[in-house]
């Protein structure tokens, strides 16, 4: 197959993992799914849910899960005279051959609607957003679905992609909802949302996961890493899609990089920087550059947070904790380190805005890095 007849890539998958649809079996979120559950069973479903937490800890999984079980129980006929309601499921498991678990892993399911970025035939990428058309065909769907009867779901992912005209007009469905339909939203940022869609919404939040729950989920996920579960636990901030990406990226080899290079602050060793920051130059390394970029971010965080909590007990990379302590043993020095964490990220988001090199934009981030090191130093 060409790469041109290769289809498009999801943009709800992570890359080296399976589809949500296609993972049966979802760890660390036990609670969130009990929550749902006793809503249905006592009658108490709500027409609208908004699924919450970081990236990459099982909210598109969830919402899956709880799809496929909605279109596989019946629907009680509201105008029957006898209360033979089926007993109410002890979970929210369906058997795999089912053959509604079947249709949606074939994404075949007619009363299902799965709202997510489309391909761009012209530009050949994935559209950067949810556009209103894209939430407009929701009308089609339930005219079309509602001469079949039965339950109707609909799964957004994610619902922080909608743009202004898209979040108005899932809001107006979210207002009025077709009967016997279930909307399903993700949202990794659910504060940036319009409060009247939060508000239509019954939230279920899920946790990130334990070292334990990750190094499970890393190998049902079929990747490699679970040997590093707790590093990447700890790189990955219990999100099991960013350690998956983390793992294919080599991203524990790069933040040892990382590491490494700070050793010496503020000695900085600037044929070291360079290299590293060459590493994410070119188009064929967008991905290792937005990991980079990541885990800077992260091991300014880290470094802020040890100057108030103290070195971290799991070390992300050998020499960690030492290198931390060392360049943030205070709280004042934690304080500035998470001010330049912040002025870091606006200096990166207007960088990638204006498209600037990644190399350079990279060796600025390290530049100031040094620099608040040499600050913090001569104290």
């Amino acid at each position: 197959m060409s790469a041109d007849d290769a289809p498009p890539p999801e943009p709800d998958r992570v890359q080296g993992a399976p589809h949500p649809r296609q993972t049966t079996k979802l760890l660390g979120q036990s609670q969130a799914e009990a929550i749902f559950l006793e809503a249905y069973t006592t009658g108490r479903l709500h027409h609208g849910w908004l699924i919450t937490g970081p990236r990459g800890i099982g909210k598109a999984t969830l919402a899956w899960r709880t799809a496929r079980f909605l279109l596989a129980q019946p629907l009680q006929d509201k105008n029957s005279m006898f209360g033979d309601a089926p007993p109410a499921p002890p979970t929210i498991d369906i058997y795999p051959d089912h053959p509604i678990a079947r249709r949606m892993a074939a994404l075949s399911e007619p009363s299902l609607f799965l709202v997510r970025r489309q391909w761009d035939e012209k530009t050949k990428r994935l559209k950067k957003d949810i556009g209103v058309d894209d939430i407009r065909k929701l009308k089609g769907f339930f005219n079309l679905s509602t001469t079949d009867g039965g339950r109707r779901v609909v799964i957004v992912d994610s619902v922080d992609e909608l743009t202004v005209n898209a979040a108005n007009a899932l809001l107006k469905l979210l207002e009025e909802p077709p009967e016997d339909a279930t909307l399903l939203l993700v949202s990794h940022q659910p504060s940036r949302l319009l409060p009247t869609i939060r508000s239509r919404c019954r939230e279920l939040r899920c946790a990130t996961l334990s070292a334990r729950d990750m190094a499970s989920a890393m190998t049902a996920a079929g990747s490699g890493g679970a040997e590093n579960a707790e590093a990447l636990s700890e790189l990955s901030g219990g999100s099991v899609g960013e350690a998956v990406r983390l793992s294919n990226l080599d991203g524990m080899a790069a933040y040892g990089d990382i590491i490494g290079l700070f050793s010496t602050l503020p000695q900085l060793d600037r044929a070291r920087a360079l290299k590293l920051a060459e590493s994410a130059a070119g188009r064929a390394n967008e991905a290792r550059y937005d990991v980079l970029l990541r885990l800077f971010d992260l091991f300014l965080a880290r470094t802020a947070r040890t100057g108030v909590t103290g070195p971290p007990i799991v070390e992300a990379a050998p020499g960690e904790a030492k290198l931390l302590q060392r360049l943030s043993g205070t709280p004042d020095a934690g304080r500035q380190w998470a001010e330049l964490q912040q002025t870091a990220g606006m200096r990166v988001r207007h960088g990638r805005a204006v498209n600037l090199d990644p190399a350079a934009l990279i060796l600025d981030m390290i530049f100031k890095i040094n620099e608040l090191a040499a600050k913090l130093a001569v104290r």
